[in-house]
């Protein structure tokens, strides 16, 4: 199991699982109740139906928790490994009621993490042999932020700031509101988040060269250059040197990606790893 996976068996995960299950499942499978005698066991396999990154397989086995503790899961793949079409992620053993009622729930949760790992590893592999690192952001399914943030970690990527409240991050917009301090409104603006977060990293959204040179003079512990073309990243980067790690973003894609890590940069942040990742093709196969 990857570090970090701790953090989702909380109170908030399990009100997640819970709240899934509720949305399915609801006061009764009826189809399951009518079918599948009482006391009927069962076994299935989860299928890996095309090449993968193993994300949320712990999820899996919480889902089946809920519904029936006495369900026994054997995991044969740990998150965060590469699977090849026609392997099996787990096995599933137990009443046939909740195993077939839970299917879809825990299908959903791990296609939807295992396309989010997937896609990152794809990135990640893009920009192999250069300083570049790839970050996530903020453009996630609402209350699944925890969960896909995990599963970009499974696919090899890093994470940026969870929320608004644990980093310092002054954009376009802040610093628009700032036009006239002097003695620009970047340095006002990092002055200000000095005084009031001092325990806290600075990050400055950069979308000229000028800005950049400005959030490195004030003391940014990071720059974000913003829709910058590789080579406006090549300058902004070698300008900013040693004062400061560099982020790119904006234009981002697979296919852009390594000119844009060939640029020097220290991080590039991608939000269509959590926005733009298709789920997995993964099945649950019943013996």
């Amino acid at each position: 199991m990857l570090r970090g996976m701790d953090s989702l068996m909380s109170k908030d995960m399990d009100n997640l699982i819970r709240a899934a299950l509720e949305e399915d499942v609801g006061p009764g499978d009826v189809t399951t109740l009518a079918t599948i005698p009482e006391g009927m066991v069962m076994e299935a396999a989860m299928v890996a139906r095309k090449p993968l990154v193993v994300a949320g397989l712990p999820v899996v086995e919480r889902v089946y928790q809920s519904l029936d503790p006495a369900v026994s899961l054997e995991p044969l793949a740990a998150d965060g490994q590469a699977m090849k079409a026609g392997e099996v992620l787990l096995r599933v053993r137990g009443a046939a009621r909740p195993i077939l009622s839970g299917e879809r729930v825990a299908l959903n949760f791990i296609q939807r993490l295992s396309g989010i790992a997937t896609l990152t590893a794809q990135y990640v592999a893009e920009v192999a042999g250069t300083k570049a690192r790839i970050l996530d952001t903020r453009k996630t399914t609402p209350g699944w932020r925890r969960l896909e943030k995990y599963a970009v970690r499974c696919g090899g990527g890093q994470n940026h700031r969870f929320g608004l409240f644990d980093m310092v991050l002054i954009k376009d917009n802040h610093l628009a509101a700032l036009g006239h301090e002097l003695p620009n409104p970047v340095a006002a603006a990092v002055q200000r988040a000095r005084q009031q977060y001092p325990g806290l990293k600075v990050e400055v959204e950069a979308d000229t060269l000028e800005q950049a040179v400005q959030a490195a003079e004030a003391g940014a512990d990071i720059i974000l250059l913003d829709n910058m073309t590789p080579e406006q990243l090549r300058e902004a980067a070698g300008r900013v040197g040693k004062q400061a790690l560099t982020e790119a973003s904006g234009g981002v894609n697979l296919g852009t990606v390594r000119a844009i890590a060939l640029s020097g940069v220290d991080y590039i942040s991608v939000g269509a790893l959590t926005h733009s990742a298709v789920a997995v093709d993964i099945g649950l196969d019943f013996a």
